[in-house]
């Protein structure tokens, strides 16, 4: 009985430390990698990630979107014979979709903007 508690509460606690460790690891292995470029003389202009701006709006706006879908699931439940699964489900995904395409057509207005500056 007592062993199923155990393992219960330390499922999440090797979860999290091994997804810290892997974060780690892949981190120092990126680090060493450009190292050993820089050894070789390379470049490394050619192959660093290109910023995108645009993600915490992205973030922010999904969020909301997910805020006003269990809103909205909780208000569809409440007032419909509808599942109460389909109705969370649907509209999480439903203002959730909705807010990041809101953060795209925001984020394809700026760069319009600072293109034609």
């Amino acid at each position: 009985m007592y062993e199923v508690e155990i393992i219960a509460v330390t499922i999440p606690i090797f979860v999290t430390l091994g997804a810290f460790a892997m974060i780690v690891i892949l981190r120092r292995l990126e680090h060493l990698e450009k190292i050993k470029m820089i050894e070789k003389g390379l470049d490394l202009s050619k192959y660093q990630r290109q910023y995108k701006p645009g993600g915490t709006i992205k973030f922010a706006l999904m969020a909301v979107g997910i805020g006003v879908g269990l809103l909205m699931g909780s208000l569809l439940k409440a007032y419909t014979q509808i599942e109460e699964e389909v109705c969370y489900f649907s509209m999480i995904f439903l203002f959730a979709g909705a807010g990041l395409f809101l953060a795209n057509k925001i984020i394809e207005k700026k760069e319009d903007k600072t293109i034609q500056e």
